[in-house]
């Protein structure tokens, strides 16, 4: 063999080597990616835990608003804080663990009331809304805890608000249009009084994921990146 098919031997045994080097890297890079979407123990756990906080805050007694009594509770304040701590997906499960076992008959809706009637009354909009508007929330924060160093905090606020406005008012007004037989006008007025108490609530919200989010880095994050 000549020195250039020597040459030539070596250096396409060393495109061999740095094509499988290459290949090892892509895979190593790839496994982690792929194992962040499985849910693990703790995110099972912190579902759990956030289901459990938004039942007892909704069967904490309320202040009922209006003629159709339609309660302002401390629901929201909890469905907004999974979506901002636990994002979109844990955030939706979170919620919809709670909708669906009060559904089931578990007295946690406000007023200790269960079952599937609670999707005939004036409330149904609102409790359809919950899982909704915990996945917009987590779905935004996600992108605001990625993108974003300064104002985080009033950038959260905005998706809170956002979620609140559009999917809870939204889908509130909408079940009392169907199931109070109310127009838009009544319905909408209806729903004005929960609107401060909400973004109160927002605030509070996102104060509590702020600290939680600083204790916590990964949290959120990991699912994000």
């Amino acid at each position: 063999m000549s020195k250039t098919d020597s040459a030539a031997a070596a250096d396409a045994t060393a495109a061999d080597a740095t094509a499988a080097d290459a290949t090892s890297a892509n895979v190593t890079v790839q496994r982690p990616a792929a194992s962040r979407k499985r849910w693990n123990a703790t995110d099972l756990g912190l579902i759990a835990v956030f289901a459990a906080l938004v039942a007892v805050s909704s069967i904490v007694p309320g202040i009922p608003v209006g003629a159709l009594g339609v309660p302002i509770t401390l629901a929201t304040l909890t469905v907004m804080l999974s979506g901002l701590v636990l994002g979109a997906g844990r955030g939706f499960a979170a919620v919809g663990l709670y909708v669906l076992l009060g559904l089931a008959g578990l007295p946690i809706f406000s007023g200790g009331r269960s079952g599937l009637g609670i999707l005939a009354s004036p409330s149904a909009g609102y409790i359809i809304a919950f899982p909704l508007a915990a996945a917009a929330t987590g779905y935004l924060a996600g992108v605001v805890i990625r993108r974003t160093v300064k104002f985080r905090g009033l950038w959260l606020f905005a998706a809170a608000m956002a979620s609140s406005i559009v999917i809870v008012h939204g889908l509130g007004i909408l079940g009392m249009m169907v199931n109070a037989k109310l127009d838009f006008g009544k319905a909408l007025l209806a729903d004005l009084p929960f609107l401060p108490g909400d973004t109160l609530k927002n605030v509070l919200a996102v104060v509590i994921a702020v600290a939680i989010h600083k204790a916590f880095s990964d949290v959120l994050v990991r699912r994000v990146k």
